[in-house]
C-alpha cells in the first residue's frame, strides 16, 4: 500500500477548518496575536536545538501552550493525517487505543479526521501525557472538533461514541485494560532528551525501554492482539531510533506491517563492505510536499519564519504475530527524493528484505516514484553501488 497519497476532499476541508476552530475554541486577545510568531519560533527553538533549556512543564506556559495549539497541533494533525489511511489500521467496536504523550489529543483528532468510517463505531481511547494543560486543552479541542463535525451533537461534543479518558502521568505509570492499538507520536525523542547526541548503545538501550513501554499496553504477550504505531520527526537520529525499535519490537514477535516490505533486518543499521562509514549512514524517513495543508496554517509559519513546503517524518507500525510476511517480497519501498545518476538518469534509495536498493530509471518514472511508494524493480544481480553499497534495481 502506498503511503502519503493527496487528502480527500473531505478530509482537507476539516483541516482547513482547524486553524478557525481553534482561534474561536481558545480566543487569543489581540494584544497577544502580535507576539503569536515570536512565542512560535522559541517553542520550536525549544523542541528542536534548545532541548536542554526546555524542562518538563514548557506547556504549562499559556503563551507556548497557545503556540502550541496553533501551530505544532495543526501540522502535526497534517502529517498524521497524510499518514494514517495508507497504514489500513483495523478497529473493532469497543477497542480501546492508548495513546502514550497524547498532547492535546492529537492522535484521537487525527483519526476522526481522517477515517470517517471509524466515526460511528464506539471506541475508547486512553490518552497519557505529564502535562495537565495540554490534557484539558485536548479535552476542550476534541470536543470543539466532533460537535462541528457532527450536526447532532452537543455543544459538548455528548453524541460523539468515542470516549476518551486522559491520564496525567508520566508513560510508565499506570495500566489500563490492553489496547488493540498502542501510539506513541513524538514522544520519545521528548522522553530521552537530546536525542541527537545519543550514540548509537544509548538509542539502542532506548529503543529497548521503549519496546518494553509500549508492549505493556499490549493485549498479551508479544502483541498477538495488537498493533503498536510509533511516529517521530525525520531526522537522523529518530530514523535510526525507529530501525532501533523496529528490531527490539520484533526480538518480542511483533512483526512490521508498515513501512517495511519485508520482515528481514533493517538494511539502514548496518551496511555491506563497500558502504557508506557509520557516521554517513542514511536513516529511514520520508518526506511529502505541503501543498495541500490550510493556507491559514502555511502563512502562520512563514510569519513565524519556519516554512513548511515539506512534511518529514519517521515512523513504523508493528502488527499481530500472524502477520508475518516471507524474508524477501518483490516490493521495494521508496524512502529517499529523486537525485541525479550519471548518463542523464535518476535514482532513489529505498528498503527491501534483500538490502539497501539503489533505484534508477527514467527521469520520469523516478519523479512519479514518490516518496513512501511501495514498487517492483527488477534487481541488476550481483551489482552494488560503489558510493552507497546499495544493490541496484531498475525501475
Amino acid at each position: 500500500m502506498n503511503l502519503f497519497a493527496p487528502l480527500p476532499r473531505e478530509t482537507r476541508r476539516l483541516l482547513d477548518g482547524i486553524p478557525a476552530l481553534i482561534d474561536k475554541t481558545f480566543p487569543l486577545p489581540g494584544r497577544f496575536r502580535s507576539k503569536l510568531p515570536s512565542d512560535i519560533a522559541e517553542l520550536s527553538h525549544l523542541l528542536t536545538s534548545g532541548r536542554g533549556e526546555r524542562g518538563l512543564s514548557y506547556l504549562g506556559r499559556p503563551n507556548l501552550l497557545s503556540a502550541y495549539l496553533r501551530f505544532f497541533l495543526p501540522w502535526n494533525l497534517y502529517r498524521l493525517c497524510r499518514l494514517l489511511p495508507g497504514l489500513g489500521i483495523k478497529l473493532r467496536a469497543d477497542d480501546l487505543i492508548t495513546d502514550l504523550g497524547c498532547g492535546p489529543f492529537t492522535l484521537a483528532a487525527a483519526l476522526w479526521i481522517c477515517r470517517p468510517d471509524l466515526r460511528a463505531l464506539p471506541l475508547e481511547f486512553h490518552c497519557i501525557d505529564r502535562s495537565g494543560p495540554a490534557l484539558e486543552a485536548g479535552r476542550i479541542f476534541f470536543a470543539a472538533l466532533t460537535s462541528a463535525t457532527l450536526t447532532s451533537a452537543t455543544p459538548t461534543g455528548e453524541n460523539s461514541p468515542w470516549k476518551i479518558r486522559s491520564s496525567k502521568a508520566e508513560l510508565g505509570t499506570g495500566r489500563t485494560r490492553p489496547a488493540a492499538l498502542v501510539s506513541a507520536a513524538n514522544v520519545f525523542n521528548e522522553m530521552y532528551g537530546d536525542i541527537s547526541r545519543c550514540g548509537t548503545e544509548t538509542l539502542k538501550r532506548n529503543a529497548e525501554k521503549s519496546a518494553h513501554l509500549l508492549e505493556s499496553h499490549c493485549a498479551s504477550p508479544g502483541g498477538a492482539e495488537s498493533a503498536i504505531l510509533v511516529v517521530e520527526p525525520g531526522f537522523p537520529r529518530c530514523g535510526e531510533f525507529i530501525s532501533l525499535l523496529r528490531n527490539a519490537l520484533m526480538e518480542r514477535g511483533h512483526h512490521p506491517l508498515s513501512p517495511c516490505p519485508h520482515d528481514s533486518d533493517c538494511p539502514l543499521l548496518d551496511y555491506p563492505a563497500g558502504g557508506k562509514k557509520p557516521g554517513k549512514r542514511r536513516w529511514c524517513h520520508f518526506a511529502f510536499e505541503t501543498e495541500d495543508a490550510p493556507r491559514d496554517l502555511q502563512r502562520l509559519s512563514l510569519s513565524a519564519k519556519i516554512p513548511k513546503e515539506r512534511a518529514v517524518l519517521s515512523f513504523v507500525f508493528m502488527g499481530k504475530q500472524g502477520t508475518a510476511r516471507a524474508k524477501n517480497t518483490p516490493g521495494l519501498r521508496v524512502i529517499s527524493d529523486a537525485f541525479p545518476l550519471p548518463h542523464q538518469r535518476f535514482g532513489r534509495y529505498a528498503c527491501s528484505g534483500q538490502g539497501l536498493v539503489l533505484l534508477a530509471g527514467e527521469e520520469n518514472l523516478i519523479e512519479k516514484a514518490n516518496s513512501g511508494a511501495l514498487v517492483d524493480a527488477a534487481f541488476k544481480k550481483g551489482e552494488r553501488d560503489p558510493k552507497s553499497g546499495a544493490l541496484l534495481a531498475e525501475l
